[in-house]
């Protein structure tokens, strides 16, 4: 990881001047990934640089949050169900985890393997002040899943992730709508998968995805 070594580091070397907090009033948030039906993503990394100046290195990694093709299905459907077109209007939490000692992000940093093209994707994610605000914020509202009046809080960013290298952001949280966060344009990493460790190869596509898109294409544009 050439490219940002050097941010880290420097990132570590000032953090040793600074007093660690956390400024939200819950124990931890979460970060979480997912990608549109059919259209696989394999994540390399998801860096977090918090709010106190400290780095969390592959916070995230691995497959994301998708609707087909399922887990553990065999064989190629004779009908696909999934629509990868667009974004979803009520996405989940998306497949993460809670950066547990972290302050709310300031940035976060994703490369990520896009399996239809295929191709391998970078870039960095402002989270800014007007958005932590948010996720500081209670809010009262009515859970359906338990019929009872809570305080909630937005305390997930769930990042979408799409061919093109195109990367999507929401805060959201238990029984709260999502709010749009940003939508980034990736680059293309010059170096390839794994750093340019894996001879230019990238991994492989599922038989229900391949046949999908041969059948389909995949729909740029739409996100």
């Amino acid at each position: 990881m050439i490219r940002i070594t050097s941010f880290v580091i420097m990132a570590l070397l000032l953090s040793g001047c600074t007093a660690h907090s956390r400024s939200m009033p819950y124990e931890a948030w979460r970060l979480g990934f997912f990608a549109p039906a059919y259209m696989e993503v394999w994540i390399e990394t998801a860096d977090v640089f918090d709010g106190s100046g400290l780095v969390y290195v592959q916070a995230v990694s691995g497959v994301p949050a998708i609707s087909y093709p399922r887990a553990f299905s065999t064989g190629i459907p004779t009908v696909f169900k999934g629509k990868p077109n667009g974004w979803p209007q009520h996405m989940g939490w998306g497949k993460g985890k809670y950066v547990r000692g972290a302050d709310l992000p300031k940035q976060i940093y994703v490369r990520w393997q896009s399996l239809v093209e295929p191709q391998t994707y970078h870039t960095r994610i402002d989270i800014p002040e007007s958005i932590r605000e948010i996720m500081r914020k209670g809010e009262r509202t009515f859970c359906r899943a338990t019929a009872k009046w809570i305080t909630g809080y937005r305390k997930a960013i769930v990042i979408g992730l799409a061919p093109g290298g195109i990367a999507k952001a929401w805060v959201t949280g238990p029984c709260l709508s999502p709010i749009e966060v940003t939508r980034v344009q990736a680059k293309v990493d010059p170096v390839g998968p794994y750093d340019g460790k894996s001879g230019g190869k990238h991994r492989p596509l599922s038989p229900t995805s391949k046949a999908y898109i041969e059948k389909f294409g995949v729909p740029y544009g739409s996100w």
